[in-house]
């Protein structure tokens, strides 16, 4: 039978480290649900697992995309779920924190899968959100009591499938959860130890080659690039352009690293079946293999 071990939680919380043993002990195979890792040359700074770390667990979903293509959740979706499918009895362990690519494979997410439509944006953009509402009220009242008024960005893309399928994004989603066994581990610890440990991550990436990275991809690909819009890279873009010293840079990094945790908390701990662990318990790994002992047996029964 298929199973699924799920390691989530916000970031610097020490996800990667865990499943990595995990994935040792059980002989198993790592998925990444991380949304920036997919991207091929974007390493240090999403905290992408080493050469000497896919040598020791075999890795996927990492560097599967060009940066300047774009990965959808449907993308993500339809991929995972196919390497699930093909694993076999060992239990893959799904390790991030990019928490829609996880509900989406958890809870079986009906994504329309509709590409983005860069004409068709740019003239709906052009009306103004005011205007744009207006027309989702219309054609989709269902998304539009779900989406606030000043919400562009999903008003665009409720609009944007309402005109490519015919019918109303409200229509296409919904979910169809898995039908095998789940479990889901969630890693979480006190709010200053886990700045001490974003502090700590950002040094590191800096003097495993950070700057060198961002300026090559911007010489590459163009500062305009929006995957150099994210976190890390930006910051580090705005000390190349002379904006910022480099110690601003890294202090804006850990700020916004430190916000965008405190989001992701917030999501996972929306979800009840998450099983929540101490990142800073000694015998972290043990408990978890426990745990893990305990679903592999219950479920194989």
């Amino acid at each position: 039978m298929t199973k699924l071990i799920v390691i989530c939680g916000a970031t610097a919380t020490g996800k990667s480290s865990l499943a990595l043993a995990l994935a040792m002990r059980l002989g198993s195979v790592i998925l990444s649900a991380d949304s920036r890792q997919v991207y091929r040359e974007f390493d240090i700074g999403t905290a992408k697992p080493t050469v000497a770390e896919q040598k020791l667990v075999s890795h996927y979903l990492i560097d599967i995309c060009d940066p300047t293509d774009m990965m959808t959740v449907a993308d993500y979706q339809e991929q995972t779920q196919a390497l699930i499918a093909s694993l076999g009895v060992i239990p893959p362990l799904l390790v991030g924190g990019t928490g829609l690519y996880i509900r989406s494979i958890v809870q079986g997410m009906k994504i329309p899968r509709v590409a983005p439509q860069t004409e068709l944006r740019s003239q709906l953009e052009s009306l103004g959100q005011q205007q744009l509402y207006a027309m989702l009220q219309q054609v989709d009242p269902v998304a539009a009591q779900k989406i606030h008024s000043n919400d562009l960005v999903r008003t665009l893309r409720a609009l944007e499938v309402y005109y490519v399928t015919g019918f109303p994004i409200s229509e296409q989603q919904g979910e169809n959860p898995p039908n095998y066994p789940i479990l889901q581990i969630g890693l979480d610890c006190d709010v200053e130890k886990l700045g001490n440990r974003i502090k700590q991550r950002t040094e590191q990436m800096i003097a495993n080659g950070l700057v060198a990275e961002v300026e090559k991809l911007c010489q590459k690909y163009g500062a305009d690039l929006s995957l150099l819009n994210t976190l890390g890279y930006q910051e580090i873009k705005q000390y190349l352009a002379g904006d910022i010293s480099l110690s601003e840079a890294k202090e804006l990094t850990v700020l916004h690293t430190r916000q965008f945790a405190k989001r992701q908390r917030t999501w996972f701990r929306a979800y009840p079946k998450i099983e929540w662990f101490d990142a800073d318990d000694p015998d972290l790994l043990e408990k978890v293999w426990q745990r893990i002992n305990e679903f592999i047996s219950c479920t194989s029964s």
